[in-house]
């Protein structure tokens, strides 16, 4: 009797430690399947060495302009400008001149001159001054002007020494104040050299002008200046030849005679 309430307490036993144990077996038999299974391949894979780290943060500092100059900003009409960039119809436009028209009682127009980005083409549009118009953003550099070689320009980058040939029309009219060693800023899209500008002000050498009259009461209040640059400008009775002036480049006007 003893004999077999013994065997009986044994098979319990047995049967409730192999009860407790077979969570425990399965969990590990998932967690074991689990690490064999292979990880999904990425459609990207990371770097997998420092040295590729470096090699992509390098490439997107190196151009992050290619980002931002995607990116335009809805303006109005009557804020085009001359030199700004806009998006119509899916093509790229430099806006090259900028006039504010009155249409009788009607609403002002904008009326503009177009450079096609691509191809160079000029054409002629209107804007309303409540119209949306895309304006994208463009990248300035500075460069310095080495010489100038009928209608071509050799500037160079001061910072690495880079040069750069563009034609002179890209500075349009003020081409003309053009001249070794002066400072000039160039507009890109896509490393593309869109348009130029030259200093606000510019110090010319007047070649030919009449000579200040004498012993004469009423006298002219401007006259004609002949400058170095073949340009012709009004300037003060008081200014002779050989004399060096400040012009502003934006309005071909004298503005002072130039300080030693």
């Amino acid at each position: 009797m003893n004999a077999s309430f013994a065997s009986k307490r044994l098979s319990r036993a047995l049967l409730a430690a192999a009860s407790s144990s077979a969570p425990r077996s399965s969990a590990a038999a998932a967690a074991a399947a689990a690490a064999m299974t292979p990880a999904p391949s990425l459609s990207h894979p990371l770097p997998s060495s420092s040295s590729e780290i470096d090699g992509t943060a390098r490439s997107l500092f190196r151009s992050p302009w290619s980002v931002l100059q995607q990116r335009g900003v809805k303006v109005r009409g009557s804020d085009v400008r001359p030199g700004n960039v806009v998006d119509r119809k899916g093509r790229l436009y430099e806006v090259v001149k900028a006039d504010h028209n009155q249409q009788g009682r009607g609403s002002a127009m904008i009326q503009v001159e177009l450079r096609d980005v691509e191809s160079g083409n000029k054409v002629n549009a209107r804007f309303n001054t409540d119209e949306s118009v895309e304006k994208v953003f463009v990248e300035e550099k500075s460069f310095t002007c080495m010489c100038t070689m009928g209608d071509e320009v050799a500037l160079i980058d001061p910072q690495t020494f880079e040069q750069v040939d563009v034609k002179r029309d890209l500075f349009g009219k003020a081409g003309v104040y053009l001249k070794e060693e002066m400072k000039v800023m160039l507009r890109f899209f896509d490393d593309t050299p869109l348009s130029g500008s030259v200093p606000k002000r510019v110090i010319c050498t007047v070649v030919d002008t009449p000579p200040p009259l004498k012993g004469v009461s009423a006298t002219p209040a401007e006259k004609r200046a002949l400058l170095d640059n073949g340009l012709t400008v009004k300037v003060p009775p008081f200014i002779e030849s050989g004399e060096a002036i400040l012009v502003n480049t934006e309005e071909d006007a004298y503005m002072s005679r130039a300080k030693e």
